[in-house]
């Protein structure tokens, strides 16, 4: 176990947390646009789904450096408080990975056949063609799964903020290390 956080497991943190924070308001914005700004609608989309496909291969450097450096030793609390933070950290790894996932395979899925192109740039292939059954099921998956991310990380952070105020280090830890 290590002392602290490691420089690159704080950057990681806080990038992905910005890149799921801004790329859940880009949601917001993309599906309010109207088809008249057909242009910024497409893309919006593009640039959502760039994001999106960014955060894949984050999480994976950031699941190895867990697993490869580990994690600092835990704050004393509470034996439940101690459960229900491994739990919430494992909720939100998996839905980290599931909705840009989910994601991806919508918009391969999406009838309008619309390609995605990373950050307009490089094509991504679809891993399959449009059909609208699958998009019909995995549409309000995505949705529901980001909707659950972005509620649990404010939770999270909100949990962070609260032991903080309470003297507990394990905000400073995360912010500067020590």
């Amino acid at each position: 176990m290590q002392a602290a956080w490691s420089v690159a497991q704080r950057r990681l943190h806080w990038a992905m947390a910005g890149l799921v924070a801004a790329n859940f308001l880009l949601a917001l914005v993309m599906v309010a646009l109207p088809l008249s700004a057909l242009l910024a609608k497409i893309l919006a989309y593009q640039l959502h789904k760039s994001l999106g496909l960014l955060l894949i291969p984050l999480w994976v450097w950031r699941l190895w450096l867990l697993l490869r450096r580990g994690r600092p030793a835990p704050v004393t609390l509470p034996g439940w408080q101690q459960g229900a933070a491994r739990l919430g950290h494992g909720v939100l790894y998996v839905l980290l990975i599931a909705v840009p996932v989910l994601g991806f395979l919508t918009g391969a899925a999406a009838p309008a056949a619309v390609e995605t192109i990373f950050f307009l740039i490089l094509p991504i292939p679809h891993p399959f063609p449009p059909n609208q059954a699958l998009y019909d099921v995995l549409r309000p998956l995505h949705q529901g799964v980001a909707w659950g991310l972005v509620l649990l990380a404010a939770g999270h952070g909100a949990i962070a903020i609260h032991h903080h105020r309470r003297g507990l280090p394990i905000l400073r830890l995360m912010w500067r290390g020590r």
